[in-house]
Formats: structure tokens, C-alpha cells, sequence
């Protein structure tokens, strides 16, 4: 058994290319409140490189055979007893680890089974229409493009923000890429969980691992890898930005603009959703609004709908904010209390902390309007319900709307919505009633991920 549930800790072995593996001191993982619920085998780094020779030995899973794995995998995800946890167990520890409430980390169990599901025809929406997927294709014998990998070996190291961060790498493996998963020790049951369910659903263990380490080791990972995706702050994206094998998934700052044409209060819903949904932790949660005109309003407004949201433990199905153990909570309060100087403090200026009593505490909404478009405070992104409300002006232009994974438009103004699509560091632009936090199957998140994993290569003739 991968996993063993009882009275004690759960154990999470190592899922390698021979199969479950544990260590004989595991790392301890704790709920938010301190307590242990878990104990983690990290794999040393000759264990990453006999594990990445294993994978880039082993076959691709067979065209014919994916969407069925797939499919099996996902239901299974959802409803299984797998590798020793119930979907109900699991998910209670998802939320008491990762402080992410339980509503939320049940609409993220389903979600994340539906993308299993499409994995397959979601990586299809990213290949060129001039390019055919297999080389068997009678049209190559006439010259033609064939969709082909630029690696055989595919690696995750992992964020543990939300459980939804594993939905991408499922395209990987949908696309021949054998795939080894890093888990964060801060929430690995989604990962274990997932990568259990595909061996059970007939994916061979040599085609996908689950390689928990500690950062040094994570290293080896990522140098052993032919391409790599690896989730975190500034300083990683900075680390990697010129590596061409590693896609750095980093801050999204996501951002809602709202024009003058633009009636706000038809659009509260949308905003404050986008502002605090997910329990406000994930990267397209939007952590600045920019309004032309006067933003108090509106700040006003979204900071007394936030107010209303309870304090409650993670587990309890009313629960909609994050929570974090006492100590970080402070530390945060205290970072967002410096970086706020000189702002106008709409919700949280006398502190986000909601303790507990446990050694855990809520983090409150915080709503904080600056002097300009230009303010440095709209590029800091807090994982918890916090936004960054200013002025937006015409002549601020595009500027200030920069670097963002997703920013929902409230505006009529075609001609700006086509200069918004045109900017390169808008990755995502959501038009209308759509929340920033919107996200479908086949719809790409940060470009799709197989510009990053495929290319297309001339074909002439018959192979």
C-alpha cells in the first residue's frame, strides 16, 4: 500500500518506476495548526536518477489506449478508495494541510477529474492545423508537418497553493511525455492521490512517478528532466527565465479594469469573485481592480462584502477563507501592514489575523485603494483575499495593465479591448461578466502547454 490510514499519520510513500516507496525517517507534514497528519518519504538524488532513466527507458502510452486511461483515472480520482484514502478523507486533508476551505477543495476534486478526463483533446486544441499528430498519417508521404515532442521525459515541481495546479501536467502525459511528479510537502495528497489513480488505471509505473524531495534533491529533478515546469515566486521565475527547458509559473497578478462606460455595481459579483473565489490563494485570483474615475466607491463597496466573510477552521463546509498557521499569519499581516504605508486602508488595516485559538488563524480579506495606476503596490500578490483598488486614466495607457495571467475588462471600448488582446504580457483577457478565475478544459491558462512541450517538424514520405 502507498498509503496507510489509521490511528496515526498517514503514510505517503514514493511512487516510483518499481513501485511504492518509503523511507525509514520521513519527513513529517502538519496540518495548520501544527499537528502531524502525515508522513512523507522524500527519495534521495541517486533514487531521481534511477527513477528518470527508468521513465526515459519506458514507452509512451499508446495513442489508442489514452483517453481510456483517462477516463478510468478520472472517476476514479473522484469517488475511489485510492491507495488507502477515501475521496472524503482526502479531501479533509487537503483542506487541514493546505488551510484551503473544504468547499473548495471539493469543487477542486471534480473539476480536477473533468480535466483528467479531457486531457487528451485539451493538448489536441494547442496543435497547429498545418500539422498532423502521427507520422502514419498517409498525408506525411506527401510532405507534411507532424506534431512532435522536444523531450521524451517531463517533470512537475509543484506548488501546494491549490489542488487545481495539477490539472496541467495530465496533458503531458496525454502527449507521450513520460512524467515525474515533485509533490510540494506542504499539501502532496493531490498529487499522490492523482498519480495512484492513473497506475491503477493502467498507466505503467515507469511512465509516471511521484518523486517527493527536498529542495536540494528537486534540483536533480529538474537537470534530469528534458523539460521541466516549476511553480513559484519572483526570484524562481528570475532563476529560470532563460532556461529554455523550464517554464516558471509564477505570480499571475491578476487584474480587473473597469471603464468609464462601465456601470461597476452591475459587475459586483464578478469582482468581488474574482477578488476572494478559491479562497483568494490562486494565481488568477485578481489582486488589483483599476477603475477610471473615482475608485473609493468601489473600493468601498467590495470591502464591505468581503467584511462579511467568516472566520472559520478550513474543515468546516461554511468556511471560505484561508487559514495558515498562527506564526505566518503575523508575518504576513506585518509584510502587508509595510507595504501598505501610505495607502488607504478600505478593510484589514488593523490586522488580517483571525485567530483561532489552535495555533492556526484566518487570514482576513484586505482592500486597499493607492493614489495611481502607477502604484508599486499593485504588483504585490498575498495569498489570501487581497486587492489593490487605483485610478486608471487614459493616458496611464496599457502600462499599469502589464504582466498579467488574467485581467477581466468591464469596458465597451472596442478599440482598447484590441490593443489589451495585442500586449504580449497579457496572457489571458476575459471580456464581460467573466471572472478572472474562469478556466475550461481546451482553453489555454498561460499560452497552452504543449507550445512549451511540441514542434512541428517537416515530414516527406513514407516512414
Amino acid at each position: 500500500m502507498a498509503v496507510t490510514e489509521g490511528a496515526g499519520p498517514v503514510h505517503l510513500d514514493a511512487l516510483g518506476p518499481g513501485g511504492p516507496y518509503r523511507t525509514r525517517v520521513p519527513s513529517s507534514v502538519t496540518d495548520v495548526s501544527g499537528a502531524e497528519v502525515a508522513l512523507l518519504s522524500l527519495v534521495p538524488p541517486v533514487y531521481v536518477n534511477r527513477a528518470l532513466a527508468a521513465l526515459r527507458k519506458a514507452e509512451a502510452i499508446p495513442a489508442t489506449d489514452v483517453d481510456a486511461l483517462l477516463g478510468a483515472a478520472a472517476e476514479e480520482f473522484a469517488t475511489g478508495t485510492v491507495a488507502g484514502l477515501g475521496v472524503r478523507a482526502y479531501e479533509h486533508l487537503v483542506s487541514r494541510t493546505s488551510g484551503t476551505p473544504l468547499t473548495v477543495v471539493r469543487a477542486a476534486t471534480r473539476g480536477t477529474a473533468r480535466f483528467v478526463a479531457l486531457a487528451r483533446s485539451s493538448a489536441e486544441q494547442g496543435r497547429p492545423r498545418g500539422a498532423i499528430a502521427d507520422r502514419r498519417d498517409p498525408a506525411s508521404a506527401a510532405g507534411h508537418a507532424v506534431w512532435a515532442r522536444r523531450g521524451e521525459v517531463f517533470a512537475v515541481n509543484a506548488s501546494g497553493n491549490h489542488p487545481g495546479v495539477h490539472r496541467l501536467w495530465l496533458e503531458a502525459l496525454a502527449l507521450g511525455y513520460r512524467v515525474a511528479v515533485r509533490p510540494s510537502r506542504r499539501e502532496p495528497f493531490t498529487p499522490h492521490r492523482l498519480v495512484a489513480a492513473l497506475h491503477r488505471a493502467g498507466v505503467r509505473q515507469d511512465q509516471l512517478v511521484l518523486l517527493p524531495t527536498d529542495h536540494h534533491t528537486a534540483d536533480t529533478l529538474i537537470r534530469g528532466a528534458d523539460r521541466t515546469v516549476v511553480y513559484g515566486g519572483d526570484e524562481v521565475v528570475a532563476r529560470y527565465a532563460r532556461d529554455p527547458r523550464v517554464l516558471p509559473q509564477g505570480p499571475g497578478r491578476s487584474k480587473i479594469l473597469v471603464t468609464a462606460d462601465t456601470d461597476w455595481r452591475e459587475h459586483l459579483d464578478t469582482i468581488v469573485g474574482s477578488v476572494a473565489d478559491e479562497g483568494g490563494t490562486a494565481c488568477v485570483n485578481a489582486t488589483a481592480v483599476l477603475v477610471e474615475g473615482d475608485p473609493a466607491p468601489l473600493a468601498e463597496a467590495v470591502a464591505a462584502r468581503l467584511s462579511r466573510l467568516p472566520g472559520l477552521p478550513p474543515q468546516d463546509v461554511r468556511a471560505v477563507l484561508p487559514v495558515v498557521p498562527l506564526d505566518r499569519a503575523r508575518a504576513l499581516d506585518h509584510y502587508l501592514r509595510s507595504v501598505a504605508a501610505g495607502t488607504r486602508a478600505w478593510l484589514g488595516g488593523d490586522g488580517i489575523v483571525d485567530d483561532l485559538g489552535d495555533g492556526s488563524a484566518v487570514l482576513r480579506p484586505a482592500v486597499h485603494q493607492v493614489e495611481t495606476a502607477a502604484a508599486a503596490q499593485l504588483r504585490t500578490e498575498l495569498p489570501f483575499p487581497c486587492v489593490w483598488v487605483a485610478p486608471w486614466t487614459r493616458a496611464d495607457g496599457i502600462a499599469p495593465l502589464r504582466d498579467t495571467l488574467v485581467l477581466s475588462a468591464l469596458t465597451r471600448d472596442r478599440a482598447l479591448l484590441d490593443a489589451l488582446l495585442a500586449e504580449p504580457t497579457i496572457a489571458n483577457l476575459h471580456t464581460g461578466d467573466h471572472p478572472t478565475y474562469w478556466m475550461a478544459p481546451g482553453i489555454p491558462h498561460d499560452s497552452y502547454l504543449s507550445d512549451f512541450l511540441m514542434r512541428s517538424k517537416a515530414v516527406v514520405g513514407a516512414l
